[in-house]
């Protein structure tokens, strides 16, 4: 796998450079700024670009736009952004953007080594990694959705499933069986009027598509 990485803090950059090269990941460029992270993607076309939401010159949102033009300029590269805070704006915006091969997770996640290169590589296999601090944020502002139809336990599995974890993972983060988990799925989907298609990805999609209005 070969990422750009796009972090301001040098320590950070410098952490996140040894800790993928630790996993076999290659880092072909890190940069500082928003702007150099996009003139890198354009030179390497990475498989995954690794940004930083809050960058110079202004600290606000440079990496979430980076991220939204690197999204659609090439969007066969993966997106893993990492924040300090719980930016329920940001994450928004780029989950109404997109709904596979992209990441919000905050910066605390990175101290958990193995949790954080398995969330990088699912982004980068086209998958999902929302911080679940990012999720609660989410669900908890949307006062006047179909999620107030769910139980405490399908909010909690909805959660789960917008980290990308299976039903089994669900299952052992919760200790009920997959069975119980299934049921919950199914009652989701029903409640938030999804219709039915073939394959998992709709899970991520419909968290998705809910978590972005």
């Amino acid at each position: 796998m070969r990422v750009v990485i796009a972090e301001d803090s040098i320590l950070l950059r410098d952490g996140l450079i040894r800790l993928l090269a630790a996993n076999g990941i290659e880092v072909v460029e890190a940069v500082g700024d928003a702007e150099a992270a996009l003139v890198a993607v354009e030179r390497h076309q990475p498989d995954l670009a690794l940004l930083d939401v809050r960058m110079p010159p202004s600290h606000t949102d440079e990496g979430l736009r980076a991220a939204l033009v690197i999204r659609a300029q090439w969007p066969d590269v993966a997106l893993l952004i990492l924040s300090q805070y719980v930016e329920e704006r940001y994450a928004a915006d780029l989950l109404a953007s997109t709904t596979s091969a992209v990441g919000y997770l905050l910066k605390d996640r990175v101290a958990d080594v193995d949790e954080f290169v398995d969330s990088l590589r699912r982004v980068a296999d086209g998958g999902t990694a929302l911080d679940p601090e990012v999720v609660a944020q989410l669900l908890l502002r949307r006062d006047k959705s179909p999620l107030q139809r769910l139980t405490d336990r399908e909010r909690e599995t909805l959660s789960l499933m917008a980290e990308g974890r299976s039903n089994t993972g669900i299952a052992r983060a919760l200790h009920v069986s997959e069975s119980a988990i299934a049921k919950h799925v199914n009652a989701i989907f029903t409640k938030l009027d999804m219709p039915t298609t073939a394959g998992d990805h709709r899970r991520v999609l419909a968290v998705l598509q809910y978590l972005s209005e």
